[in-house]
């Protein structure tokens, strides 16, 4: 019998690759930093199984591409906005991601980014090759953490580990809005549930935890960023759609809020003229909010996990939520 085919978008870290290399697959991965549109749907040609990461748009375009051999598709991702799932789940073809393991991660860098925004690290450490440096006792003031009301949008997993870090510097409150409440969750994280508005009215931080989908696509908007206080930080470690990323921009030229910290924008990579580059006030990151040898190694055992599952007909260990 013919090995299975699999395609994969990217090299995983070097344990999961051994492992995927020793499955005997004919296997197929791009080294490619930005693999182009046209050169993913001619690869995707006949597989069986594919792993791919947000960068990827699997759709029904994809799904043609592939043809009727597609058995699998793992996601090298928690979030899985770029997977059509119900055109997926229609033609039978099982979908898995990365859940659970690059919590500490993200929520480790959620913090780093509020750290940096309230204290203006970026902008204290451009001063230093510039020779500006000075030494008056309002020069370069930024706020402490203590004190503040930190609100949460979505307390899943990522936002609970917000929430825990969150306590030991002294916060005065934290808020969670979500769909629903989270009652478990919030004793655990010492959290309140309020209304979304209540949330952008009350917090000095707003850290956005939740996944990206219908009802929160730009949810952040001009009008929310007006209910903010004017000296109140937004965060983002979610998924840059949920931020109207103009309205971002017109909020900081205008400043309707104290600054921005943002591990994920709108598109990826940001190119180098975008007018989020033009504010001080606001930190960019590339996207490396699972960048850690501990989470990359994980998620990479776990998408191997999914695949080899559903190349041998199996359930998914880590199926993704319908």
């Amino acid at each position: 019998m013919a090995p299975k085919k699999v395609f994969s978008s990217y090299f995983l870290t070097e344990d999961a690759q051994k492992r995927l290399e020793s499955l005997g697959y004919d296997l197929d991965q791009s080294s490619a930093d930005q693999l182009p549109r046209t050169e993913f749907l001619r690869r995707v040609k006949g597989v069986h199984g594919i792993i791919c990461d947000s960068a990827c748009q699997v759709d029904a375009e994809t799904l043609d591409a592939a043809g009727d051999t597609l058995q699998v598709i793992s996601t090298h991702s928690v979030g899985y906005n770029h997977v059509d799932l119900a055109e997926a789940h229609r033609r039978g073809i099982q979908t898995g991601h990365t859940p659970d393991v690059l919590t500490d991660a993200v929520a480790d860098l959620a913090l780093t980014l509020i750290l940096m925004v309230l204290r203006r690290v970026v902008e204290a450490a451009a001063v230093i090759p510039t020779g500006q440096w000075c030494n008056q006792p309002t020069w370069m003031l930024g706020r402490q953490l203590r004190g503040k009301a930190v609100g949460i949008v979505g307390l899943g997993r990522i936002g609970e580990g917000v929430a825990q870090r969150l306590r030991g510097f002294g916060v005065s409150r934290i808020l969670y809005s979500g769909r629903r409440p989270r009652e478990e969750a919030a004793l655990r994280a010492g959290a309140n549930f309020v209304s979304f508005d209540e949330l952008v009215r009350q917090s000095d931080v707003v850290c956005i935890c939740c996944s990206l989908n219908d009802s929160t696509y730009h949810l952040f908007t001009y009008d929310v960023f007006k209910l903010m206080k004017p000296t109140a930080v937004i965060i983002n470690i979610s998924r840059g759609g949920v931020i109207k990323q103009e309205d971002l921009v017109s909020a900081l030229a205008n400043k309707i809020i104290g600054g921005a910290g943002l591990d994920v924008m709108t598109p990826e990579p940001l190119p180098t003229d975008s007018h989020l580059l033009k504010y001080p006030n606001c930190v960019l990151l590339p996207h490396i909010g699972s960048a850690t040898v501990e989470a990359r190694e994980a998620m990479g055992h776990l998408c191997v996990d999914n695949l080899q599952a559903g190349l041998e007909g199996k359930p998914l260990p880590n199926p993704i939520p319908m």
